[in-house]
């Protein structure tokens, strides 16, 4: 696989007080944006019961989120992020067992790989920065995005990049002790937004992916 960046992240559910909270902690609100997510998948969601999620955002392009290496269990989840259209064409032609077509970007693929919009929803968020305490000038910040969908369901992501494995654990410390200042519970969860969708709109789609993780998570 191409070599991305980590993403590790934790997502909460945000109360009336929490931007107050990160201004109190020092943060830095970057912008307030909206834009639009479609997310793409064959007809048996091929890709997302893998745990790989393919999205394209307004604006910004497309985005493969693989799954990272098993690491420290909890509240959190790692995915590395491809943006790199040739990486997402590679990336996903090895998940679907399909050959790799000339060449092109991701649009030129969707119809060979059968891949199809199975979710689309606008966000307005607010995107926060905040550099830990102790942090040393070098040290990436941490990041709070603060969701609210147009589907009406709000929730909360504190979130730190990293480049190689070996900073994970680091990372999960700054982020769960960020969520504990955010009055966050120890083993609180929040699912995606996208999960609500198809939870609300697609609740066959749901149940074909509840299904794989449960199933997943028994020993």
């Amino acid at each position: 696989m191409a070599q991305g960046l980590i993403e590790v992240e934790r997502k909460f559910v945000p109360g009336p007080g929490t931007e107050e909270r990160l201004q109190e902690l020092g943060g830095t609100l970057e912008r307030r944006v909206t834009f639009r997510d479609s997310y793409y998948d064959t007809p048996e969601l091929s890709l997302m019961r893998a745990d790989y999620w393919l999205r394209q955002r307004e604006g910004s392009g497309w985005e493969l989120k693989c799954p990272g290496a098993a690491s420290v269990p909890g509240p959190h989840t790692k995915y590395m992020e491809l943006t790199a259209e040739p990486a997402v064409v590679a990336q996903l032609c090895e998940v679907l067992r399909a050959e790799v077509p000339g060449a092109g970007g991701v649009a030129a693929v969707l119809g060979p790989l059968g891949l199809q919009e199975v979710a689309s929803f606008v966000t307005n968020r607010s995107a926060w920065k905040l550099v830990p305490r102790g942090a040393d000038e070098e040290e990436r910040p941490l990041r709070v995005d603060l969701d609210t969908a147009d589907f009406g369901y709000a929730v909360g992501e504190v979130e730190a990049l990293v480049q190689e494995e070996a900073e994970v654990p680091a990372a999960l410390e700054k982020i769960h002790s960020l969520s504990s200042m955010l009055g966050v519970l120890a083993q609180e969860t929040a699912p995606a937004k996208l999960i609500v969708y198809l939870q609300r709109f697609r609740p066959q789609d749901y149940q074909r992916l509840l299904e794989v993780y449960s199933s997943k998570e028994k020993p």
